[in-house]
């Protein structure tokens, strides 16, 4: 059912705010690793934030999404991006496939479940 939920909106712009501060200015753990962390948290809570749905579910999703856009990055997929978006496109999905995206992904949805149960 489509609700729109302020704390979540909330949430989910402090969390924007902080992804383009990282993407802009961090490099190495923070930035590749940490970055992905929250990355899950961001989508987690933009869902959360206009449809009234379970902690559970939204964390299935979205761990669904994150997964299915790294293994798609074992493709060529990053060749057919339109050069136009090109650089934005990289940014946001990535060009390379990592086991520690995938963990830091997992962590991510875990760390939500967490605090969804508090």
């Amino acid at each position: 059912m489509i609700k729109f939920n302020i704390k979540y909106f909330v949430i989910f712009i402090i969390l924007f705010v902080s992804e383009v501060l990282i993407a802009k200015y961090a490099t190495g753990f923070l930035r590749h690793t940490f970055g992905d962390y929250l990355s899950v948290m961001l989508l987690y809570t933009f869902i959360k934030s206009f449809i009234k749905i379970s902690a559970l579910k939204a964390g299935f999703i979205v761990l669904l999404i994150a997964y299915i856009i790294e293994f798609l990055q074992l493709t060529n997929l990053e060749n057919l991006y339109p050069l136009k978006y090109r650089s934005i496109l990289k940014l946001i999905l990535g060009t390379s496939f990592s086991i520690p995206d995938l963990v830091a992904y997992t962590l991510g949805v875990a760390t939500i479940l967490i605090f969804e149960k508090l």
